[in-house]
This record gives C-alpha cells, sequence and structure tokens, in this order.
C-alpha cells in the first residue's frame, strides 16, 4: 500500500429535502465526513474537478428510473476527475489522474475497478468531464449511432450551446452535414453557435414559437433532431422532420423541474405518416463506442477543427449553485467546478 497523510476530513454534499419544482440551495448540506483510508483493491482520491449534469436533477426525485435515486441525508455522486492520493492496489500509483463516479466531494475512496485512468498529457483533466466524457460520448454515440447520421443531412439541436449539444452540432458538420441548426436561450449563445462552432444558423428559443423560429431556417425541412429540451421544441422538431427523418431523444431539460405534466408535443401523430423513428438513449449502452470516439474526437481536438468550451466555477462550496446555474442555462458548454 502506497500513501500520503490523509486529511480526517473532506467536505461532501448531501440531498437535504427532494427539490419541488427548481432546486434551491436549502435542498443541499455541504457537511464534513471522515477520509479513509482505502482497502485492498482500492484507492482514494483527491478530485479536481466535478461535473454536474442534468441527469442529476432526475435523480432528486423518488421515482422509479433508470439509476437509483439520490438518498437523503447521504453524499450524491457523478463524475469526478483527480489525482490518487493513496493506493491498496496494483494498477494505480499515488500521482495517477483517473476519471470515476463518486463526486460532489472533495475525496473519494472507491474501488480501483470502478476508476480510468486518464492522460493528462493529452487534454486537462476536466475535458475528461466534458469533451472526452460522458458528455462527448453521449453527443458521438446519439449522432452517429441512435440517429443514423447521414452525410448530406439537415441536424436540428435544441439546447445546443450545452456540453452535449455543442458537439453535436460540430461532430455533424464535420461528418458532413448539409446543414446544421441549434437553438439556445441567448443571444451571446447563438452568436457562439454560428462563430465559434460553425452552426449554419441559431436562433433564440425565447424570441418566439420555437416552430416559427426554425421554419424560416430549415425551408426544406430537416432529416436528424438531437432532443436536449423535449416539450415545444420536440413538437416543432417532430413538424420539421422530413419523412423517415429520425430523432434522439437525449434530455428534456425544459420539464425536470416542472410539477404538472408537460403540454406536448401535440401532433405525435405526425410520426405515422412520416415514418419517424424518435429514439431514447442511455450513453451508458454504448460504451463499445469509446475508443473509436476518443480516437476521432482526440484528432480533431489536436488540429483544432473541433473546439469546445467550459464553464467553471471554482470551490466545493459552490457545486449545488454551480448545479442550479446549469439548469438555469448560466453555461456555455461544460459546467464543471473546480475544487
Amino acid at each position: 500500500m502506497t500513501e500520503q497523510d490523509l486529511p480526517a476530513t473532506g467536505r461532501e454534499w448531501h440531498l437535504a429535502a427532494r427539490p419541488q419544482g427548481w432546486p434551491d440551495p436549502a435542498d443541499f448540506a455541504l457537511v464534513e465526513a471522515p477520509v479513509r483510508q482505502p482497502g485492498p483493491g482500492e484507492i482514494t482520491v483527491r478530485n479536481a474537478y466535478l461535473s454536474v449534469d442534468p441527469y442529476m436533477r432526475g435523480r432528486m426525485n423518488d421515482v422509479p428510473s433508470y439509476v437509483p435515486p439520490f438518498a437523503l441525508g447521504a453524499a450524491m455522486d457523478g463524475g469526478a476527475v483527480g489525482h490518487v492520493v493513496a493506493s491498496n492496489t496494483e494498477g494505480f500509483r499515488v500521482g495517477d489522474a483517473v476519471l470515476h463516479g463518486l463526486g460532489w466531494r472533495e475525496y473519494a475512496t472507491l474501488d480501483a475497478a470502478h476508476a480510468v485512468k486518464v492522460d493528462p498529457e493529452l487534454a486537462p483533466l476536466s475535458a475528461y468531464l466534458g469533451v472526452l466524457g460522458m458528455p462527448g460520448l453521449t453527443a458521438y454515440a446519439g449522432l452517429l449511432e441512435v440517429a443514423s447520421f447521414r452525410a448530406g443531412d439537415t441536424v436540428f439541436v435544441s439546447g445546443a450551446a450545452g456540453a452535449v449539444g455543442s458537439l453535436v452540432g460540430q461532430i455533424a458538420r464535420l461528418k458532413g452535414a448539409k446543414r446544421v441548426i441549434g437553438s439556445a436561450g441567448s443571444a451571446e449563445k447563438v452568436a457562439t453557435l454560428v462563430d465559434d462552432y460553425g452552426f449554419d444558423a441559431a436562433f433564440n428559443y425565447k424570441d418566439g414559437p420555437v416552430a416559427e423560429l426554425l421554419a424560416p431556417l430549415a425551408p426544406d425541412g430537416i432529416d436528424v433532431y438531437f432532443d436536449n429540451v423535449g416539450g415545444e421544441h420536440l413538437e416543432a422538431a417532430i413538424g420539421a422532420l422530413r419523412v423517415h427523418g429520425r430523432a434522439t431523444l437525449c434530455g428534456a431539460i425544459a420539464q425536470y423541474n416542472d410539477i404538472d405534466a408537460p403540454a406536448g408535443p401535440r401532433n405525435l401523430a405526425l410520426a405515422i405518416g412520416k415514418r419517424l423513428r424518435l429514439q431514447g438513449m442511455l450513453v451508458g449502452d454504448h460504451s463499445a463506442l469509446r475508443g473509436q470516439f476518443l480516437e476521432e474526437v482526440g484528432g480533431w481536438l489536436r488540429d483544432g477543427s473541433l473546439r469546445y468550451d467550459e464553464t467553471v466555477v471554482e470551490g466545493v462550496e459552490n457545486t449545488a449553485e454551480a448545479f442550479i446555474g446549469m439548469l438555469r442555462g448560466a453555461n456555455i458548454g461544460k459546467m464543471v467546478v473546480q475544487i
């Protein structure tokens, strides 16, 4: 066993109450918890960056889902990257940079089988929570495998300035899309989509009905819709999709904090005559693509043909605020917390 002197305690975030509608800072509690030495086969990691992601909002509700809900009064978890500070296994040494799933805390002791070494020379550590991590693979698999993207497709992406959407649009462009259209929630984000990410067109969904804003930008309709938002966006996309169009249903952030049932989409019957394919996705189903994804996206990063942004919040004590800010669209690209 190799180790450094570990502190007696470290800070971690607990879910104090289940949010009713939009989360409130009072729903979270930052507490001191013991930091234990790793047992056989375990490592202890000093986290450097924590991920806050939209899916975490669903885990705050005590309802059946594809992943268990967060427990009240217990540490939450999520993606994190950091450095090994104590090891009780052959495969990891003190100083190794690793990606793992025990975020929302300063120190994590975990089974080494649940950690993956990452290369800080290839990309900054935080990139393994975004462009080279779960959001990047979501974008890559969701577009290419789930939506069966083909060169020449016209692609519409909602939530296009976020961690996933910003990559979907760029990957579509790099793979030969005829036209890439994005929606976002501010004029600044719209400008970023066109000027920085190479989208052909973009609109601010707050400027009017989504269907009316989309129509002039896709006069001939769309072939692929990548949905991060749901609701009105999905309804507009169903109306714009051409015959045999495909939609990847990745997220529905517009509905995560609603108490009432969503109003739509009200035009789902169009999927019959248009022979649409609307397919939900979970990134965990696409781990077989990880090697191909890292090779291709890593190449695009090295040659500068793909770019990414991060919104970095400093301090573990600000993790809950970062999470709430992400839900409200305060980020461009991936929202991460630097400890």
